[in-house]
């Protein structure tokens, strides 16, 4: 398998299933465009992986919704204990993670202990970083300092 450029998009964080959420498209064209209906299946995977809130911090994370060749995946971190990373997938379309079909609408949960691929990691090395600096460092976290601190657009690889 040789190694092939992807595409990394932030839009606007979001609130889902009390916590506030970072986005985070991987795709594999440059204009990161996923249909409508794959990230409404997405998002309303991922409610149901996001843990409940701990009280520790503000409850956050971040979604990764990623592009494959034929496939989708779906990482879902979530910041928990005030400086753990919680970590849960799902994919559609991908017969090697479960999926029974090709309908890139139909989102399996992963059983699989995965954490990320390497289109993906970028975002996880990024978001540790934002959260020590809006945080954990500051005397008074500052959440909206941390969700507006997004990995650039552009080339991922």
């Amino acid at each position: 398998m040789s190694f092939q450029q992807k595409y990394v998009h932030s839009l606007p964080a979001i609130e889902r299933a009390g916590r506030y959420v970072k986005r985070y498209h991987i795709t594999r064209a440059p204009d990161g465009v996923i249909g409508p209906d794959v990230v409404d299946a997405a998002y309303a995977v991922a409610d149901k992986l996001l843990p409940a809130p701990d009280g520790e911090m503000p409850p956050a994370g971040w979604i990764v919704l990623h592009e494959g060749k034929g496939a989708m995946y779906l990482c879902v971190y979530s910041w928990v204990w005030g400086n753990a990373v919680h970590s849960q997938g799902a994919s559609a379309g991908e017969p090697h993670l479960g999926c029974s079909d090709t309908d890139l609408t139909n989102f399996v949960i992963l059983s699989e202990p995965l954490v990320g691929c390497v289109w993906e990691l970028p975002t996880m090395a990024h978001e540790r970083t934002a959260w020590v600096r809006h945080m954990l460092s500051p005397e008074v976290p500052d959440l909206d300092g941390y969700l507006a601190d997004t990995l650039p657009d552009g080339p991922i690889g």
